[in-house]
């Protein structure tokens, strides 16, 4: 016999990732080579835990200028155990180094991963994780800046995150949580800028095997509502251009202030229809989004050829860093090194608001108050069996001597083009059904 149904309790929230308790400062860790780790104040919650200031084992207590950072969460917990998971596999100190070395590079914004393990304390299992202190992250500096990054800016942090993506899709995982808030800043280098917080990692590619393309519905929206990808709104396992398309929306954002779908992030379906719409004409959300005078071409071209990949395709890498390239040297700038958050000044100016224009009829007067006379309706001819017959003559009203002869009234309608396809098409290896 089948199970019996059980009532829906009232009153109760869905169950919720537990938060680790608080460790008082000098608490110690030992991490799984044996070595301690001491505790200092706590200086950050993420999403399920808190992030405590930490150094080596010692007779001295944690100082505020301590250079290393401890995430704390409950065991049963996943995102802190994704994110060790990726450091583990795609992250270790010498395979950064030896990336670095062969792409002749002199830094790579991933933050090092110094040890982890887990630790009991009453009666109780967490996991943790040791990596480097880092600075603010890069919303508070949208916010600091009004809400607009300089251009040069915009375009040298698409470089330094391409360097950073490539790496890590070189070693099987994608991000799939790209955004200014986990973006920091080094704690000691105003010029660098780190790619953290690896909890939604996935791993695309394990042991070398892609993996298809396959929807599921218990899985539509993932990600950070604003900057999910298409294949994400879908229910699709993120990809390499899940990872790409996702940084074009931090980019326009950051250039323009806002996306055109901010004001209802609370319907997925509704963000997620009007992403597909942004990809089935960029031109036309570029429009959208920037005047005419400041529309940034790289931004748009950088998207098209993001919009071509197909769903297990690797990124043409240095073909969008050109791309972005061509960009500042048409603003006669280039990448040297410097990020110059400028407090208060936009990148670019958003573009002006559509009004319905008139023209002037010439029986319109102006009062010197500025308000306009009631002007005489004008009523056109009717058609009648084919024949336009003249509708009953008015007395006509006296303009002054100087006016002219007066035009048809006449407006402005915006027109809609027809779009072609876009990212939502179906990839090779696709099954034919789709969700909503």
């Amino acid at each position: 016999m089948p199970p019996k149904a059980t009532a829906p309790r009232k009153g109760k929230a869905p169950a919720k990732r537990k938060l680790a308790e608080e460790f008082p400062p000098g608490e110690i860790l030992k991490d799984t080579g044996k070595k301690s780790w001491k505790l200092g104040t706590p200086v950050g919650q993420g999403g399920f835990g808190l992030i405590y200031l930490a150094d080596e084992n010692s007779a001295k207590p944690v100082g505020a200028d301590a250079q290393y950072v401890i995430k704390v969460e409950p065991s049963d917990n996943g995102p802190l155990f994704c994110e060790l998971a990726f450091y583990m596999r795609a992250a270790k100190p010498d395979q950064i180094q030896s990336w670095m070395k062969s792409h002749k590079m002199k830094s790579l914004g991933i933050p090092r991963h110094w040890g982890s393990g887990l630790h009991e304390k009453g009666g109780k299992s967490y996991r943790f994780m040791v990596i480097d202190r880092l600075g603010t992250d890069l919303q508070k500096k949208f916010e600091e800046c009004g809400k607009r990054f300089p251009r040069k800016l915009v375009l040298q942090l698409g470089l330094r995150l391409l360097d950073i993506l490539e790496y890590i899709h070189d070693h099987e995982y994608v991000h799939a949580d790209i955004k200014a808030s986990n973006l920091m800043m080094s704690h000691s280098d105003p010029n660098q800028v780190y790619l953290a917080d690896y909890g939604l990692a996935y791993r695309y590619q394990p042991d070398g095997i892609l993996k298809e393309y396959k929807e599921d519905p218990k899985r539509c929206h993932n990600g950070t509502i604003e900057f999910t990808s298409i294949d994400a709104h879908k229910g699709a396992s993120v990809s390499r251009r899940s990872d790409l398309e996702t940084l074009w929306y931090c980019m326009v954002q950051w250039l323009c202030g806002r996306l055109p779908w901010e004001d209802k992030l609370q319907d997925p379906l509704y963000v997620r229809d009007s992403k597909i719409k942004c990809q089935e004409n960029i031109s036309q959300f570029m429009t959208k989004c920037f005047s005419s005078q400041e529309k940034p071409v790289e931004i748009q071209n950088f998207m098209e050829e993001v919009k071509s990949l197909g769903y297990q395709d690797r990124p043409p890498y240095e073909k969008l860093r050109s791309i972005l390239q061509a960009g500042l040297k048409s603003m006669q700038a280039k990448d040297d090194g410097k990020l110059e958050f400028i407090p208060g000044k936009a990148g670019l100016s958003p573009p002006a608001k559509k009004t319905i224009k008139r023209k002037k009829a010439a029986d319109e007067e102006t009062e010197t108050d500025g308000s306009p006379v009631k002007k005489q309706r004008v009523t056109k001819k009717k058609e009648v069996n084919g024949v336009k017959k003249s509708p009953k003559q008015t007395r006509p009203r006296k303009v002054p001597s100087t006016g002219k002869q007066g035009d048809p009234k006449s407006r402005l309608v915006d027109i809609g083009t027809q779009t072609s396809p876009g990212l939502n098409q179906k990839p090779r290896g696709r099954p034919k059904k789709t969700s909503a």
